[in-house]
């Protein structure tokens, strides 16, 4: 029996509660040594217990979000502490669970981070433009002592948009504004592209519904169309690649649907005008190869 199996036999009924706790270890279990993976369970034992009998909209029990919060963040390869106050982010706010608890359970540091997200979910701006505004965004980060935090926020309110269906219409609008506003840029400014690229595609969904549905259909229409191009330009950069002797990967992608969106919307263009859909990624092992795969390409394609 694995190591992860045989922490989670401790747990009765805990994989049936919740199926993300078994994937969480197995993760942590990759990049973590034992006794950190068993600190962490023992804070998926509090979590547990402290949201006992609570829910969230969709009707699943409420630790669930924690853990998939926490699953965000072990795919990131965060340390155990990062991890640990993932699983109690929302214990101070939600339950009878305090913040002396946490320290005495699990150590000042922990108690830190989940005091920082508390602080941060209780920041509300006052209008669109001030949450739109650079300084605002500043002043987040600025209050944060630990970044760890931030990329907890960052990974709560992902999982929250991903489960954003359940919430009442002006509730969506409100969180999805707020997405788009403040926490991808945020994601942007911190180099997460993964974050930054599912935040706003889900922000534009929830606020955007109508527009989100035309767009998508319109370019799966369209990638039908060019999923031949994408393949004839991709073989073309990796035949020059193996000639000039360089090793790398060629990587076609389609264009994630806010950045296609916003494009036509600042400079008001049909989605038939907008030309870079797709777009290429070369990535080589050092910097002269960049440049010579630069060279590369313009000479292929003007």
């Amino acid at each position: 029996m694995d190591y992860a199996a045989t922490i989670l036999a401790k747990l009765p009924g805990a994989p049936k509660r919740d199926r993300g706790l078994r994937h969480l270890v197995e993760t942590l279990e990759t990049y973590l040594p034992q006794d950190a993976v068993q600190d962490v369970i023992r804070a998926y034992e509090f979590g547990a217990a402290a949201h006992d009998g609570q829910t969230r909209k969709s009707g699943e029990p409420y630790i669930s979000h924690p853990v998939a919060v926490a699953q965000e963040l072990a795919d990131m390869h965060l340390d155990a502490q990062a991890i640990t106050a993932a699983l109690l982010h929302d214990t101070v706010e939600d339950t009878e669970a305090s913040l002396e608890d946490i320290a005495e359970q699990f150590g000042d540091e922990v108690a830190g981070l989940v005091d920082g997200v508390s602080k941060l979910d209780q920041i509300q701006f006052r209008s669109r433009a001030e949450a739109q505004a650079e300084s605002f965004r500043k002043m987040m980060l600025a209050m944060i002592e630990d970044i760890r935090v931030i990329l907890v926020k960052l990974a709560d309110r992902l999982h929250n948009m991903q489960t954003l269906g359940a919430m009442p219409a002006e509730k969506r609008s409100r969180i999805a504004r707020e997405t788009l506003d403040i926490y991808a840029p945020i994601a942007n400014r911190l180099g997460i592209n993964r974050f930054k690229v599912l935040l706003e595609d889900l922000g534009f969904k929830h606020l955007y519904p109508m527009r989100y549905r035309v767009l998508d259909k319109a370019l799966k229409r369209s990638k039908g169309n060019q999923r031949q191009m994408v393949k004839k330009i991709t073989e073309e950069f990796e035949r020059a690649l193996a000639q000039e002797g360089i090793t790398g990967q060629v990587i076609g992608r389609e264009k994630h649907l806010y950045s296609v969106y916003k494009k036509m919307s600042e400079k008001k263009r049909l989605l038939s005008d907008v030309v870079d859909v797709f777009g290429f990624r070369v990535d080589v092992d050092n910097v002269n190869d960049c440049y010579t795969v630069l060279g590369l390409v313009h000479g292929l394609y003007k």
